[in-house]
């Protein structure tokens, strides 16, 4: 089955009110629909950019990167993606040209499902029907601590037993943030903090300490993402698991954070890792060093690979892109259940698409 053709589309969502966060306001999500043409079936991926800042450069890189596949097999998407890898060389390995991968990569998946007729779970080996799964779309800088308690209330009376907030605001208020949402929710919600790469190495620590009474599940991304020694030093000296590598690209990085003992939970990013094949590779080599892995964003897409994987810990559910979907995830008893439908069992809402384009003009 030869890939006939590579079509990409954008599309611009809105959150109700700006998203704070210590990244800064996010007021837009600049979303590249991509769809791969084979034999009938369309595969479909999405990948994005924050306050839609250079979608066009995305979109161009994918565009430019389809003749890497089409008039090939479908199927052979480890040779794609050995292909591309060699082919961005001279471009560099990270950014732009990574995310060009994986946005292709996710979509030669989901059409070697659809043409199996297999959920792509199962045809990544299969573990599990059902992931754990966290709150991550809310809980931000820009709640006061009423706010944040009540909406955190709200996520547990939903049925999520664990949940993330965000940090950096300086150590008292941090501290005190953590503390009324761990009184407010009680000590068998699982609680996440993520500190969105705004420490230092010195402040990571002292924070870090200070959370420990708490009994965080993990703290997120301390440090910026390219200083993994001095992150190897925070995981070492505090107690409370630290969670990183959204922001790293392929198994190399990884691998080197695995090496100096970085995290204690990898959090490879669909987009940014080089898409389902990398994230699967990256799962099994910290599996090999016995850590567990979280998804991070896209929990559309990530739902069927971390049903795949035994060292599964948690879906992060951030449902910045699930009114592009025609079809709902679904959750039980804290768990997000992964479907049977083919491919990754999501596909795109046409309707909601030709809404959202006609809105924006394109």
């Amino acid at each position: 089955m030869k890939v006939e053709a590579v079509e990409t589309r954008t599309v611009v969502l809105r959150p109700d009110k700006p998203i704070g966060s210590a990244l800064g306001q996010l007021h837009a999500f600049g979303c590249i629909l991509v769809t791969v043409r084979a034999g009938g079936i369309s595969g479909e991926n999405i990948i994005f950019t924050l306050n839609n800042r250079r979608t066009a450069v995305l979109r161009t890189m994918i565009e430019e990167m389809a003749d890497l596949v089409i008039g090939r097999d479908a199927g052979h998407i480890a040779g794609f993606w050995a292909r591309a890898w060699r082919d961005i060389n001279f471009l560099g390995h990270k950014g732009v040209p990574v995310v060009g991968i994986s946005a292709l990569d996710g979509a030669l998946w989901d059409v070697f499902g659809k043409a199996s007729g297999q959920p792509l779970y199962r045809l990544l080996g299969g573990a599990s029907d059902r992931v754990p799964a966290y709150h991550s779309g809310g809980l931000w800088l820009d709640r006061t601590t009423d706010q944040l308690c009540a909406e955190a209330l709200r996520f547990k009376e939903q049925g999520f037993g664990a949940m993330k907030m965000r940090l950096g605001l300086g150590y008292e208020t941090d501290l005190a943030r953590v503390r009324a949402v761990r009184e407010a929710i009680g000590p068998d919600v699982k609680l996440m903090a993520d500190a969105n790469q705004g420490m230092t190495e010195a402040s990571a620590i002292r924070l870090g300490r200070g959370l420990e009474e708490f009994g965080l599940t993990w703290f997120e991304e301390p440090l910026p993402a390219w200083d993994l020694d001095g992150l190897a030093r925070v995981a070492a000296a505090l107690d409370t698991p630290i969670a990183s590598g959204e922001t790293d690209y392929s198994r190399y990085a990884f691998r080197r954070m695995l090496e100096l003992r970085s995290a204690d939970v990898l959090m490879p990013d669909l987009q940014r890792v080089g898409g389902v094949t990398e994230f699967m590779r990256v799962s099994h080599m910290a599996e090999a060093f016995d850590i567990p892995v979280s998804s991070h964003l896209f929990p559309e897409q990530s739902l069927a690979v971390l049903g795949a994987l035994s060292n599964a810990m948690f879906l992060e559910y951030m449902p910045w892109f699930s009114e592009l979907y025609r079809e709902n995830l679904e959750f039980e008893g804290g768990d997000a259940l992964v479907p049977e439908r083919p491919g990754f069992g999501f596909t795109f809402d046409e309707d909601r698409i030709r809404h959202l384009e006609r809105q924006d003009g394109a």
